[in-house]
């Protein structure tokens, strides 16, 4: 597609409210981005070994320019308040999944347990297998943001 035809396109995309609408106004609008294609299961996502973790080996930590650091299991986890949210997933990767249901914790309920100092800027996020990535503490703790763990009913 030239230049010229893409920068139309992006104009009607943006006359017709795409990919700008508020969710509970998408109505008919295409919610596929362009680029992006709609799959149904769950695509490959790391090419290594997938973890199988124990309830009882399961941690949270938070720690860093925190008031309260603390080291939070299974159970106290899921003791803390539940949210529901359904959410669409557009991966980096090129593909799209509709209306995904997620279970899990506020960000901004963990915030208020931990108390970040005012010094505090981002949130570093570990997995288990190593995998780490950074956000803005304004991106971790926007109101619609949680630590889902269940996934459609499951965990």
């Amino acid at each position: 597609m030239n230049r010229e035809k893409l920068n139309e396109a992006k104009q009607l995309w943006a006359r017709e409210g795409r990919l700008l609408v508020p969710r509970e106004r998408l109505g008919e609008v295409n919610r596929l981005p362009p680029g992006q294609h709609l799959v149904r299961d769950w695509p490959v996502l790391d090419i290594g070994p997938e973890p199988n973790i124990m309830a009882a080996d399961w941690r949270v930590t938070i720690g860093g320019k925190v008031g309260q650091p603390v080291e939070l299991g299974w159970r106290e986890f899921s003791s803390l308040p539940q949210r529901d949210s359904v959410s669409d997933i557009h991966c980096v990767t090129g593909w799209s999944r509709y209306d995904n249901e997620w279970r899990g914790v506020a960000t901004k309920d963990l915030l208020a347990v931990v108390r970040p100092s005012w010094e505090a800027r981002f949130v570093i996020l570990r997995s288990f297998d190593s995998y780490s990535t950074t956000l803005s503490i304004d991106d971790f703790s926007h109101s619609a943001a949680i630590l889902a763990t269940h996934w459609a009913g499951n965990r």
